[in-house]
C-alpha cells in the first residue's frame, strides 16, 4: 500500500495498489515483573493473527508462541487472551516488529525465525469474538459525493504515555479540523484519501479512562471496500507501535 498514515496536512490523492497479506503481529514475552533484572530480557516471542469478516472487523484470533524452554511452539490462546484484560500479562508483553522478534528469537536460541506462511501453520487453535450486524449509531446516508459511509472503532489494551501522545499527535494531522470535541480534548487524530475514498479517524479514551480506541470513518466513493483493511492495518500498526495490544475491530455503520 502507498498510502502513509503518518501524513499531516491537508488530504492527497494517494493511489492505491493490491496489497500482500498483512504481516503477522509480534510480541516479546518478558520476565515477570517481580523476577525481572534491571534491563528486562524477552523470555519467548508470541505470535498472533486476527481473522476478518468481509467488511474487515474481527471475527477471532489465531496466536502461537515459542519459549526456550518449551522448545516448540504452541497454543498461546489462554495467554493472548489474559494479556488483553489482565495488567500483570499485558506488562509483561513488548509489542515490536518482525525485525526485533527475529533477533530476539535469535539470541533465545532459536536460530532463524521461520517465515510467516510456516508460522500459521502453528495456529493449533482460534479463538472466535462474539459478532453481531453493524450497529448505527449515526445517519445511514453517505455524505454526498460518496457511495458508502462505515464507521470502525479499534479497541486496544494498555496504556499510553504524555510522550506517546505527542507522537501520535506529531505524525498525525491533529486536532481534527471538522471536530470540536478533538480539538477540546487534544487527542490525535487524521485524515487520508487513498484514490476517491476518504478516510477519518480519532483516537479516544473509553471505559472511564480505562481503554483506549480508535475510531475510524470511512466514506467510500464506490461499492469496492479494498481500502478499507490494508487502512486499518496500517493505523493499528501505528499504535502498536507506540505499546498499545489491539483487542477487537468493531463495525458501528
Amino acid at each position: 500500500m502507498t498510502t502513509n498514515p503518518h501524513r499531516t496536512g491537508r488530504p492527497a490523492a494517494v493511489s492505491h495498489t493490491a496489497e500482500p497479506r498483512p504481516r503477522l503481529d509480534y510480541y516479546l514475552i518478558l520476565s515477570p515483573i517481580s523476577a525481572r533484572p534491571p534491563e528486562p530480557r524477552a523470555e519467548g516471542i508470541l505470535v498472533e493473527e486476527f481473522v476478518r469478516d468481509c467488511d474487515w472487523s474481527t471475527l477471532g484470533l489465531r496466536s502461537a508462541g515459542w519459549t526456550p524452554a518449551d522448545g516448540g511452539w504452541w497454543s498461546f490462546a489462554s495467554f493472548s487472551r489474559g494479556m488483553r484484560t489482565d495488567p500483570k500479562l499485558s506488562g509483561r508483553v513488548t509489542p515490536v516488529g518482525r525485525g526485533a522478534a527475529e533477533a530476539s528469537y535469535r539470541q533465545l536460541g532459536g536460530g532463524r525465525l521461520p517465515a510467516e506462511a510456516v508460522l500459521r501453520t502453528y495456529f493449533r487453535h482460534y479463538e472466535p469474538f462474539p459478532t453481531a450486524p453493524p450497529l448505527r449509531l449515526g445517519p445511514a446516508d453517505a455524505p454526498d459525493g460518496f457511495h458508502e459511509q462505515r464507521v470502525y472503532r479499534v479497541l486496544f489494551a494498555k496504556d499510553l504515555r504524555a510522550d506517546q501522545l505527542a507522537n501520535l499527535s506529531a505524525g498525525w494531522r491533529t486536532p481534527a479540523e471538522d471536530d470540536p470535541a478533538d480539538q477540546a480534548r487534544g487527542m490525535p487524530a487524521g485524515r487520508l484519501r487513498v484514490g476517491s475514498d476518504l478516510f477519518d479517524w480519532n483516537l479516544r479514551r473509553i471505559g472511564q479512562g480505562l481503554a483506549w480506541c480508535l475510531d475510524l470513518t470511512a466514506s467510500l466513493a464506490t461499492d469496492a471496500d479494498d481500502a478499507v483493511g490494508p487502512v486499518l492495518h496500517e493505523l493499528t500498526a501505528v499504535l502498536r507501535r507506540q505499546g498499545l495490544i489491539p483487542v477487537t475491530t468493531e463495525r458501528f455503520a
